[in-house]
């Protein structure tokens, strides 16, 4: 089946690209394994008109607003390849079936890898969270933590102070050298050296910190910033340039989303730091219309 552009990821970035492809009367697939990286969270933050509403509810208004369009199709599946073909693109589903397009938009989100503590991954979107922005209002003035990751977190802990008091848990890594631990004392961050044990609370909330000494740190929300990884290999088939970040790869773009690869686009979490679901939006609609000019003028 041949379309103008095969989008592959259905959740914030890929509805929006596919959102205007289709304005513009172009054939466009939209492929989703029906995997958002927010579907662990009750609510999404900070997205204009939508602050509070849940992840799943904003993206089947999205999904069904698309699918209005006679010119868009959504399938539920997941693409397992995706290489040249010809002058443009060929896909092959989990299932066999193949699909073709002039240009891809490569929208497939990534997977969080949580660190290995006991409670943590139950709490995951709930009271442990990653972004002060997208849940630190419902938070504020709570005692709060952040679990160490790198030397990043030194830099970390004072934005999170400006929502609260804060525990910065090293979890067995090194203290601050002395310029550092003298900022975190002006932000009346407070140190804790001891390694992390478990999260302990009722259901998904969180109530303290169990440290290996046998302590109990008192906090309500526990900032970790994990690393990521690609929801699908599809960028290293088809050969798209890489960036590193502190917490993992993302897709290199110029600043219309086209990846080294000519012809294919990459918008969302897999193509920038930092996150959210305005900016998922925004690469979105920026890949779509550009791959839309790419279809007219060659």
């Amino acid at each position: 089946m041949q379309h103008d552009v095969i989008v592959i990821g259905g959740s914030f970035a890929g509805l929006a690209a596919a959102t205007y492809l289709a304005r513009a009367r172009r054939d466009v697939a939209v492929i989703d394994a029906d995997e958002p990286r927010n579907r662990f969270a009750a609510a999404s933050h900070g997205f204009l008109g939508h602050d509070g509403s849940a992840p799943h509810t904003i993206l089947a208004t999205a999904r069904a607003q698309l699918a209005a369009y006679p010119s868009a199709s959504l399938t539920q599946g997941r693409v397992a390849e995706a290489r040249r073909n010809g002058d443009g693109f060929a896909v092959t589903l989990a299932d066999g079936s193949e699909r073709t397009a002039h240009k891809l938009i490569l929208a497939f989100g990534i997977r969080d890898r949580l660190p290995s503590i006991d409670g943590l991954a139950e709490r995951w979107g709930h009271s442990v969270i990653h972004c002060p922005y997208c849940h630190g209002y419902e938070f504020a003035d709570r005692p709060l933590g952040i679990l160490y990751s790198s030397p990043l977190s030194f830099h970390h802990a004072p934005l999170i102070a400006e929502w609260g008091p804060v525990t910065l848990f090293l979890n067995g890594a090194p203290m601050p050298d002395a310029e550092g631990a003298a900022e975190l004392a002006a932000h009346r961050i407070a140190l804790e050296p001891a390694p992390v044990a478990a999260l302990a609370g009722p259901g998904k909330s969180l109530s303290h910190v169990a440290l290996a000494d046998g302590r109990q740190i008192a906090i309500e929300a526990l900032y970790v910033a994990p690393e990521m990884e690609f929801g699908s290999p599809l960028a290293h088939q088809l050969g798209c340039a890489l960036e590193q970040t502190p917490m993992g790869q993302v897709i290199r773009t110029d600043a219309m989303k086209l990846t080294s690869v000519p012809g294919v686009y990459a918008a969302g979490d897999v193509a920038r730091m930092p996150h959210s679901v305005s900016w998922a939006v925004a690469d979105g609609v920026t890949a779509g219309t550009a791959a839309h000019r790419a279809l007219v003028f060659g």
